[in-house]
């Protein structure tokens, strides 16, 4: 279970979030609905360990997320530009996932990554050849939970189908949490077994 309880967190002095809790099961794939400006790419980020609370705690099958090292909650966001290193070209950054290369192999053909990517800097792939990398790195690391902030926002409807293909049949077979943002609600009520309304909505 990914859970979050009595979470208080924001920027400044002015919370976002007071005394917030939330609970993600193994298999479940969880929609954080809320207004844009609302905070839920924040809450996402508290969720993945990139943010610590102001108050309250964060724990993934019952222990707190580890600070270094491989993390049970991966976080995949809308912009792959911001979380992949420029100077690093890509095929190297897809080996600092940890994944063995079979598994690596596997999830860039399920994605339709290219041999020839691997040896190109991050500036010179589109925005959507990036996220494939970065949903290939997230997948690879083998987390418990994975948690997808827009991921297929900038996409094609054609590779946004393929790239929710990929992350649900993988969510299937490792039975993982799941819990995603999208502004789109039609795609909202394809993948998510649950929705969660933030208050504000």
């Amino acid at each position: 279970m990914l859970e979050a309880r009595d979470i208080t967190f924001g920027y400044g002095r002015r919370p976002l979030y007071e005394g917030f809790s939330l609970a993600v099961a193994p298999g479940e794939r969880v929609a954080l609905s809320a207004p844009s400006g609302f905070g839920k790419t924040t809450l996402c980020r508290v969720l993945a360990g990139y943010e610590r609370p102001w108050a309250g705690s964060v724990t993934a099958d019952g222990a707190p997320l580890p600070r270094r090292g491989p993390c049970p909650v991966q976080l995949v966001g809308q912009h792959p530009e911001h979380v992949v290193d420029p100077r690093m070209r890509l095929g190297a950054s897809l080996a600092e996932s940890g994944g063995a290369p079979e598994e690596l192999g596997r999830l860039r053909a399920a994605l339709g990554i290219r041999d020839e990517w691997l040896g190109r800097f991050p500036h010179e792939l589109s925005g959507g050849e990036l996220q494939r990398f970065c949903i290939a790195r997230a997948l690879a690391a083998r987390p418990r939970y994975l948690i997808a902030d827009e991921v297929s926002t900038m996409l094609d409807a054609l590779t946004q189908a393929q790239i929710w293909e990929v992350i649900l049949a993988e969510a299937a077979a490792r039975d993982l949490g799941l819990v995603l943002v999208s502004h789109s609600p039609a795609l909202t009520a394809r993948l998510a077994t649950r929705v969660v309304t933030l208050a504000g909505e």
